[in-house]
Protein backbone atom coordinates (compact mmCIF):
# COMPACT_ATOMS: atom_id res chain seq x y z
CA UNK A 1 0.00 0.00 0.00
CA UNK A 2 1.37 3.44 -0.95
CA UNK A 3 0.63 6.79 0.66
CA UNK A 4 -0.08 7.85 -2.80
CA UNK A 5 -3.54 5.71 -3.44
CA UNK A 6 -4.28 5.97 0.03
CA UNK A 7 -8.49 6.99 0.24
CA UNK A 8 -8.65 8.66 4.04
CA UNK A 9 -12.20 8.40 3.92
CA UNK A 10 -12.35 4.54 3.68
CA UNK A 11 -9.78 4.06 6.51
CA UNK A 12 -10.75 2.56 10.01
CA UNK A 13 -8.72 5.00 11.93
CA UNK A 14 -10.23 3.21 15.28
CA UNK A 15 -8.70 0.04 14.39
CA UNK A 16 -5.63 1.71 13.18
CA UNK A 17 -4.93 3.56 16.26
CA UNK A 18 -5.85 0.59 18.15
CA UNK A 19 -2.95 -0.86 16.64
CA UNK A 20 -0.91 1.88 16.83
CA UNK A 21 -1.49 2.63 20.77
CA UNK A 22 -1.00 -1.72 21.06
CA UNK A 23 2.50 -1.39 19.56
CA UNK A 24 3.59 1.04 21.58
CA UNK A 25 2.74 -0.35 24.99
CA UNK A 26 4.63 -3.74 23.65
CA UNK A 27 7.57 -1.21 23.75
CA UNK A 28 6.80 0.69 27.28
CA UNK A 29 6.56 -2.97 28.66
CA UNK A 30 10.47 -3.15 27.46
CA UNK A 31 11.47 0.20 29.17
CA UNK A 32 13.23 -0.51 32.21
CA UNK A 33 13.77 2.26 35.09
CA UNK A 34 17.60 2.23 33.77
CA UNK A 35 16.12 3.45 30.54
CA UNK A 36 13.70 6.31 31.79
CA UNK A 37 16.79 8.88 31.82
CA UNK A 38 18.06 8.06 28.29
CA UNK A 39 17.28 10.27 25.08
CA UNK A 40 14.85 10.05 22.99
CA UNK A 41 14.63 11.77 19.16
CA UNK A 42 12.51 14.13 20.88
CA UNK A 43 15.09 16.25 21.40
CA UNK A 44 13.60 18.26 24.39
CA UNK A 45 12.66 14.93 26.73
CA UNK A 46 14.16 11.84 27.90
CA UNK A 47 12.05 8.95 27.61
CA UNK A 48 10.42 8.98 31.04
CA UNK A 49 9.31 12.63 29.75
CA UNK A 50 7.87 11.08 26.65
CA UNK A 51 6.12 8.53 28.22
CA UNK A 52 4.75 11.08 30.29
CA UNK A 53 3.55 12.96 27.63
CA UNK A 54 1.65 9.88 26.05
CA UNK A 55 -0.14 9.16 28.89
CA UNK A 56 -1.14 12.89 29.12
CA UNK A 57 -1.99 13.07 25.57
CA UNK A 58 -3.86 9.77 26.03
CA UNK A 59 -5.67 11.40 28.22
CA UNK A 60 -6.62 14.38 26.34
CA UNK A 61 -7.72 13.39 23.66
CA UNK A 62 -9.89 10.89 25.73
CA UNK A 63 -11.50 13.91 27.43
CA UNK A 64 -11.89 16.25 24.19
CA UNK A 65 -13.37 12.84 22.51
CA UNK A 66 -16.04 12.50 24.80
CA UNK A 67 -16.64 16.56 24.47
CA UNK A 68 -15.00 18.45 27.42
CA UNK A 69 -13.10 21.74 26.25
CA UNK A 70 -9.91 21.81 25.88
CA UNK A 71 -8.58 22.39 29.78
CA UNK A 72 -4.26 22.38 29.92
CA UNK A 73 -4.66 20.66 33.22
CA UNK A 74 -6.22 17.22 31.58
CA UNK A 75 -3.72 17.79 28.94
CA UNK A 76 -0.94 17.42 31.67
CA UNK A 77 -2.28 15.22 33.57
CA UNK A 78 -0.20 12.10 32.91
CA UNK A 79 1.91 10.84 35.60
CA UNK A 80 3.75 7.34 35.41
CA UNK A 81 3.63 6.30 39.48
CA UNK A 82 5.84 3.21 40.04
CA UNK A 83 4.58 1.44 36.88
CA UNK A 84 4.84 3.32 33.44
CA UNK A 85 3.38 0.20 31.65
CA UNK A 86 0.34 0.35 33.65
CA UNK A 87 -0.03 4.19 33.02
CA UNK A 88 0.12 3.78 29.62
CA UNK A 89 -2.14 1.43 29.38
CA UNK A 90 -4.86 2.75 31.23
CA UNK A 91 -4.63 5.79 29.37
CA UNK A 92 -4.44 3.62 26.13
CA UNK A 93 -7.62 2.23 27.48
CA UNK A 94 -9.23 5.21 28.00
CA UNK A 95 -8.83 7.01 24.63
CA UNK A 96 -9.42 3.57 23.17
CA UNK A 97 -13.43 3.82 24.74
CA UNK A 98 -13.83 7.57 24.01
CA UNK A 99 -12.70 6.97 20.06
CA UNK A 100 -15.52 3.86 20.30
CA UNK A 101 -17.68 5.89 21.00
CA UNK A 102 -20.94 5.91 17.73
CA UNK A 103 -20.79 9.13 16.83
CA UNK A 104 -17.42 10.29 17.41
CA UNK A 105 -16.15 10.97 13.94
CA UNK A 106 -19.50 13.75 14.29
CA UNK A 107 -18.11 15.32 16.92
CA UNK A 108 -16.38 18.46 17.30
CA UNK A 109 -13.22 17.74 18.80
CA UNK A 110 -10.98 20.51 20.82
CA UNK A 111 -7.44 19.35 20.54
CA UNK A 112 -4.97 21.37 23.11
CA UNK A 113 -4.30 24.86 21.41
CA UNK A 114 -4.66 23.69 18.11
CA UNK A 115 -8.26 24.37 17.40
CA UNK A 116 -11.53 22.27 17.34
CA UNK A 117 -11.48 19.37 14.51
CA UNK A 118 -14.09 16.68 13.47
CA UNK A 119 -13.79 13.92 15.55
CA UNK A 120 -12.29 11.67 12.29
CA UNK A 121 -9.58 14.09 12.02
CA UNK A 122 -8.84 14.41 15.74
CA UNK A 123 -8.27 10.79 15.77
CA UNK A 124 -5.73 10.72 12.52
CA UNK A 125 -3.92 13.15 14.99
CA UNK A 126 -3.49 10.80 17.49
CA UNK A 127 -3.01 7.61 15.42
CA UNK A 128 -0.19 9.61 14.11
CA UNK A 129 1.76 10.95 16.61
CA UNK A 130 1.22 7.43 18.85
CA UNK A 131 3.08 5.70 15.45
CA UNK A 132 5.96 7.65 15.33
CA UNK A 133 6.19 7.89 19.05
CA UNK A 134 6.42 4.13 19.57
CA UNK A 135 9.41 4.20 16.80
CA UNK A 136 11.06 7.29 19.72
CA UNK A 137 10.46 4.16 22.07
CA UNK A 138 12.30 1.60 20.20
CA UNK A 139 14.55 3.79 19.38
CA UNK A 140 15.52 5.16 22.88
CA UNK A 141 16.05 1.15 24.28
CA UNK A 142 17.19 -0.19 21.12
CA UNK A 143 13.92 -2.46 20.15
CA UNK A 144 13.32 -3.42 16.79
CA UNK A 145 9.94 -1.22 14.73
CA UNK A 146 8.55 -1.84 11.94
CA UNK A 147 4.81 -0.30 11.57
CA UNK A 148 2.95 -2.41 9.13
CA UNK A 149 2.62 -1.16 5.37
CA UNK A 150 -0.91 0.53 6.01
CA UNK A 151 -0.20 1.91 9.03
CA UNK A 152 2.78 4.08 7.43
CA UNK A 153 0.50 5.04 4.32
CA UNK A 154 -2.18 6.18 5.82
CA UNK A 155 0.17 7.78 8.73
CA UNK A 156 2.61 9.67 5.79
CA UNK A 157 -1.44 10.78 3.98
CA UNK A 158 -2.46 12.17 6.87
CA UNK A 159 0.20 13.99 8.24
CA UNK A 160 1.12 15.32 5.09
CA UNK A 161 -2.02 17.19 5.07
CA UNK A 162 -0.74 19.50 7.74
CA UNK A 163 2.71 19.31 9.14
CA UNK A 164 3.27 22.08 7.36
CA UNK A 165 1.03 24.54 8.35
CA UNK A 166 1.78 27.92 10.68
CA UNK A 167 2.94 27.22 13.63
CA UNK A 168 3.62 23.50 13.77
CA UNK A 169 7.54 23.43 12.72
CA UNK A 170 10.65 24.92 14.80
CA UNK A 171 10.16 26.64 18.87
CA UNK A 172 6.88 26.10 20.35
CA UNK A 173 5.74 23.63 17.69
CA UNK A 174 5.24 20.22 17.52
CA UNK A 175 6.97 19.44 14.95
CA UNK A 176 11.17 19.47 14.28
CA UNK A 177 12.43 20.89 10.61
CA UNK A 178 11.72 18.56 7.82
CA UNK A 179 14.73 15.37 7.21
CA UNK A 180 15.60 14.73 3.87
CA UNK A 181 15.09 11.29 3.45
CA UNK A 182 16.13 9.59 0.31
CA UNK A 183 13.39 9.54 -2.32
CA UNK A 184 13.34 5.25 -2.16
CA UNK A 185 12.67 4.82 1.51
CA UNK A 186 9.92 3.36 2.81
CA UNK A 187 6.69 5.23 3.62
CA UNK A 188 7.62 4.98 7.53
CA UNK A 189 10.80 6.86 6.90
CA UNK A 190 9.33 9.34 4.86
CA UNK A 191 6.93 10.04 7.56
CA UNK A 192 9.63 10.52 10.02
CA UNK A 193 11.68 12.46 8.00
CA UNK A 194 8.54 14.96 7.56
CA UNK A 195 7.85 15.11 11.15
CA UNK A 196 11.33 16.55 12.01
CA UNK A 197 13.17 12.93 12.50
CA UNK A 198 16.45 10.93 11.26
CA UNK A 199 15.27 7.70 10.77
CA UNK A 200 18.84 7.12 11.62
CA UNK A 201 18.97 8.26 15.12
CA UNK A 202 20.46 6.62 17.88
CA UNK A 203 20.84 7.08 20.95
CA UNK A 204 24.59 7.98 20.73
CA UNK A 205 23.56 10.47 17.95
Amino acid sequence: MSAISVDLGSVDLRDLDRRALEAAGRLVAQAGPEHLTGPTPCAAWNLGELLRHMVSENRGFAAAAAGLPADRSTWDSGELGTDPHRAYQESAAAVTAAFAAQDVHDRQVEVREFGVFPGRAAMGMHFVDFLVHGWDIAASVGAPYSPDEESAAVALAIASRWADAPGLRGPGGPFGVRVPVPADVSDFERLLGLLGRSPAWAPSC
